[in-house]
């Protein structure tokens, strides 16, 4: 189970950390992704997370605003967000991917951002 908390009505610039806590999963062995869904558009990677520390990635419309740290002690992952635009206006996701023999995915219920202008 995955569950996102943080999202909120922000003003443009300002800031906001999502935090998603992962329960019944070895979370230290995921990669754990932001994904955002804004209405009329498709899904998009926001920023990953992978499980062996390697670098993390991030989608081209965030870089250098938005960062993403893990807490594997506590089976949570953060997305940090600055600078807020009003396009980063979403639902955003928390998803936990593995593959090890088979692939396996998991998906948080979502949490709204909405930053005005």
């Amino acid at each position: 189970q995955l569950v996102e908390i943080g999202g909120d009505l922000v003003q443009s610039g300002g800031s906001l950390r999502l935090s998603c806590a992962a329960s019944g999963l070895m979370f230290s062995t995921y990669t754990m992704n932001w994904y955002r869904q804004a209405p009329g558009k498709e899904r998009e990677l926001v920023a990953s997370s992978p499980s062996d520390d390697g670098t993390p990635y991030f989608g081209d419309s965030v870089k250098g605003r938005f960062s993403i740290s893990r807490d594997n002690a506590k089976s949570t992952v953060y997305l940090q967000m600055n600078s807020l635009k009003v396009d980063d206006t979403a639902v955003y996701q928390c998803n936990a991917h593995r593959t090890v023999i088979f692939t396996e995915n998991y998906w948080g219920q979502g949490t709204q951002v909405t930053v005005s202008s």
